[in-house]
This record gives C-alpha cells, sequence and structure tokens, in this order.
C-alpha cells in the first residue's frame, strides 16, 4: 500500500474523530444540552478508542491489517451518514460511540502496518509522517467542520466525509499488501501477548502519554465555550480559525529534529517539552485574546513534539508484537483524551476556569514526573 494512500486514511479518518469539537456549541443549542454533556460527544467516542485498540492489537497480529483498515472506512462512512440524522441528543451520542469502536480499528490498523513494513530510521521518518497526517486531519477536520457549519450546514461536512471514506477504502488493495503476521514470535495466548507492556520504562511512558492527552483534549474539547465566555467569541468562523494556532504549533513542532541535534537523550528531550507543555498550560490563564493565542500555539507544539517522539520510542522499547505496542499506545493516549473531553469540563462547569487549568497542569506535571523517572531510572544512554 503506498505510503501517500495511508496518510490520506489517515487524515479523513481523523476528520470523523474531531469534527463535532468546533460544532459543540451548536449542537448544545440543538438539542438543549450543558456544555459539559454536549462534551461527551468526543468522551463516547474516546471511551472505546481507550479500551478497543488492546483487541484489536491482538487481532492484527494474525491477521492483514488493510483488509480491516478498508472495511473500519466503510462503516465509518455509514456513521458519518447517521449521525446527522439522529432526532435527538442520546441517539447522537450513540452513533458517536460506535464511532469510537470502529476508530481504532482504522488507527491501529495503520500504525501496525506501517510498523511491520519499516525499521529503523525509515520507521520513525515513516510514524513521524503518519502523526503529521494525524495532526493535520485534526486541524482539518476542526476548521473545515466549522466553515461547512457557517457557510452551508454542519450536517454538509459530513456528507462530504462519507464520500471520501467510501473513495479512499475502495483504492485499498489487500491482495498486493506482503502481510507477515509480526516481526516478533506469535504468542500463544492473550496474556503472553500483553505481558512485554508491563516492562517499567515503557508503561511510565505510556501513563505520560495518557497525561498529555488529557491535557491535550481537555482544552481543545472547551475552547469553544472558552473563547465565547472569556473573549466573547460566538461566530464558528472566529472559532474554526483560532484553531489554526493547532497547526502553527504543529509546524513548529517541524524544528524537533534540529533540537535533538542538541538534546540527544530521548527522556532528557522529554522530560523539558513536558516542562514546556505545563508552563504553557499555567500561562492559559492569561484573559488577553493575542497572549492566549501565542500561548495555544506553544501547548500544541509542545504536544505534538512530545506526541512525535514518544510514538516511536514505544516502538523501541516494546518486545511485544508490533501491533499490541501500537494498539497499547492508542488505548493510553485515547484514555487520556476520553477522561480529559468530560473530566475538566465539569470542574470548569462548577468551579470556573482556575480551576479548570490547575486541574490540567497537575495533570501534565504528573506526565513531567514519570518521564523524568525514566531518565533516572538509568536511560541516560539510550540515544535518539
Amino acid at each position: 500500500m503506498p505510503l501517500m494512500l495511508l496518510l490520506s486514511c489517515s487524515l479523513f479518518t481523523f476528520f470523523v474523530l474531531y469534527a463535532p469539537q468546533p460544532l459543540l456549541m451548536i449542537l448544545a443549542t440543538q438539542y438543549n444540552v450543558s456544555p459539559a454533556s454536549s462534551g461527551s460527544l468526543m468522551s463516547a467516542t474516546m471511551l472505546p478508542l481507550a479500551i478497543a485498540p488492546i483487541c484489536y492489537g491482538i487481532l492484527f497480529a494474525r491477521f492483514n491489517p488493510l483488509r480491516i483498515l478498508k472495511y473500519a472506512m466503510f462503516l465509518l462512512a455509514i456513521t458519518c451518514i447517521t449521525f446527522v440524522h439522529m432526532p435527538n441528543f442520546e441517539l447522537l451520542l450513540a452513533t458517536r460511540f460506535i464511532q469510537g469502536l470502529i476508530l481504532p480499528a482504522a488507527l491501529t490498523a495503520m500504525t501496525t502496518y506501517i510498523g511491520q513494513q519499516y525499521q529503523g530510521r525509515t520507521l520513525h521518518k515513516n510514524m513521524t509522517r503518519y502523526i503529521a497526517s494525524s495532526i493535520m486531519g485534526g486541524y482539518l477536520g476542526r476548521v473545515l467542520s466549522a466553515n461547512f457549519a457557517a457557510f452551508f450546514t454542519w450536517q454538509s461536512f459530513y456528507y462530504f466525509i462519507a464520500v471520501m471514506l467510501v473513495v479512499l477504502a475502495l483504492t485499498i488493495t489487500t491482495q498486493s499488501s506482503q502481510f507477515s503476521p509480526s516481526k516478533h514470535t506469535v504468542p500463544s495466548s492473550p496474556k503472553d501477548y500483553v505481558r512485554p507492556l508491563k516492562e517499567t520504562r515503557l508503561f511510565r511512558l505510556y501513563c505520560a502519554v495518557f497525561c498529555m492527552f488529557f491535557c491535550f483534549s481537555g482544552l481543545l474539547n472547551y475552547l469553544p465555550f472558552i473563547l465565547q465566555t472569556r473573549f466573547h467569541i460566538i461566530d464558528s468562523k472566529m472559532i474554526g480559525w483560532v484553531y489554526t494556532s493547532y497547526l502553527v504549533g504543529a509546524i513548529l513542532s517541524l524544528s524537533t529534529p534540529t533540537l535533538r541535534r542538541y538534546i540527544t537523550n530521548n527522556w532528557v528531550f522529554l522530560s523539558a517539552v513536558f516542562l514546556t507543555y505545563s508552563v504553557s498550560i499555567a500561562l492559559l490563564s492569561v484573559s488577553n485574546l493575542n497572549f492566549f493565542v501565542v500561548i495555544f500555539t506553544l501547548f500544541c507544539a509542545s504536544m505534538f513534539m512530545i506526541h512525535s517522539t514518544a510514538a516511536p520510542i514505544v516502538n523501541q522499547l516494546s518486545k511485544a508484537p508490533t501491533s499490541i505496542t501500537n494498539g497499547a499506545y492508542v488505548s493510553f493516549y485515547y484514555s487520556g483524551g476520553a477522561l480529559g473531553s468530560y473530566i475538566p469540563g465539569l470542574i470548569m462547569q462548577h468551579h470556573g476556569y482556575t480551576a479548570f487549568i490547575i486541574s490540567l497542569l497537575l495533570v501534565s506535571l504528573v506526565g513531567l514526573v514519570l518521564v523524568t523517572k525514566n531518565y533516572k531510572h538509568g536511560m541516560s544512554t539510550m540515544r535518539g
């Protein structure tokens, strides 16, 4: 399968995941629910994303991931059409939950395929490209969703996604792929699959990824409400374009290879970026919009640097099959997203914005402690 086709599949898969985020204010009004309840549209999808990838990882250790990716794309297209026709919020939520069951199949299939087909520097480079496509999918999914809602209807974007998913699925040819079940010996039981994931350094890194995405999901999910309540921005076009800071942050994160020339130790680099991430969260308490956007850009850049560094490291550290390693990464990542997309919203709703920022800061500091412990654990000789 050409890498560019895989990256295109990634792009539109992330459209499905993030399209509702800038629409939460619109959906809260249309379905007459609270901001925290509308935020559960993201939690409903991320909750199965947090659990299912391990199961899918075990499945993909024995079967061709491209075949499952193809079927997942078709199913996601169907759910996109279903989503726009739901008459009440409960059914809307149920549709998002179903999408959450399908999305990890697609995401784990893509990361597994990359892990199986490439090694060494090529693995690092192509995994970084995959992460870049996920970043672009998250950005365009949010911005296009907001702009389709402003210029057409919010439903029209879902029709567009559905058509593109079908087109991409039809181009995936599974017969031509040179599939091998795993670069590791295939274990005989599920316990044997997951046992290598208990290795201390690997588990700490997974938990740090959880903390990272908890904070990121919390802020991004409630950004429309923050812009409305603190900066009086209610136009969906303006909200969509504030997400441009997300893209600028992604572009800034491309400086990671340059920075790694000066900080070659993985754990030192992750510790420094996690510290920057934490500082940016603390500074988001400002009430000046221009400064908020600048700090938000730094926040996004730090997250992408952590993500693009951590994903290849877990593949290097883990002795588990590639599909299990990446399935676990996706699980921890979206476990943080599932909780981060709901709990901070409750905190903000009941205790205000300052408490919301403090909660994100505390979780980020836990992530900082975890990666720092890995450095102290004796991994100072591990080089990127």
